[in-house]
């Protein structure tokens, strides 16, 4: 069964990650952007699901139209710090893999160094003591 281009796709709320849910919900707050412009913005179907997104997961009272901060909920707050240990995990994840690309590329270019005194009999590295030499403090 082939889905023609321009065809209505039902979507849930299911369907959106959280870290989605919660940038949406953020810019919201910050700047004030009707529930129609960021729906039209992200592609959302519906101006009610961003709706729902800021009730369940903003942080300000927009249904009493106070600027009051309300304190977030505990589950809340765990969803967060959930997506923030899964964000700093797979960055973590990358700079292991790039640290180890650099050791690799570090030890070949040791490697390297070795080979072409050896081929050459010429001393490539330079051989210089922690201390100044008598020559260069006149």
């Amino acid at each position: 069964m082939e889905r023609k281009e321009n065809e209505y796709v039902r979507r849930t709320q299911k369907d959106y990650p959280m870290s989605f849910k919660l940038s949406v919900v953020k810019e919201f707050e910050e700047t004030g952007m009707s529930l129609r412009a960021l729906s039209r913005k992200y592609g959302i179907q519906g101006d009610d699901t961003v709706r729902k997104w800021i009730n369940k997961f903003g942080t300000f009272d927009w249904q009493n139209r106070t600027l009051q901060p309300m304190e977030k909920s505990k589950d809340q707050e765990l969803l967060e710090l959930r997506e923030k240990v899964k964000v700093l995990e797979r960055k973590n994840a990358r700079l292991e893999k790039e640290l180890e690309a650099k050791d690799m590329k570090a030890e070949f270019f040791d490697l390297m160094i070795e080979i072409a005194e050896e081929e050459y009999g010429i001393d490539i590295r330079k051989k210089c003591s922690p201390e100044q030499s008598s020559d260069t403090r006149r």
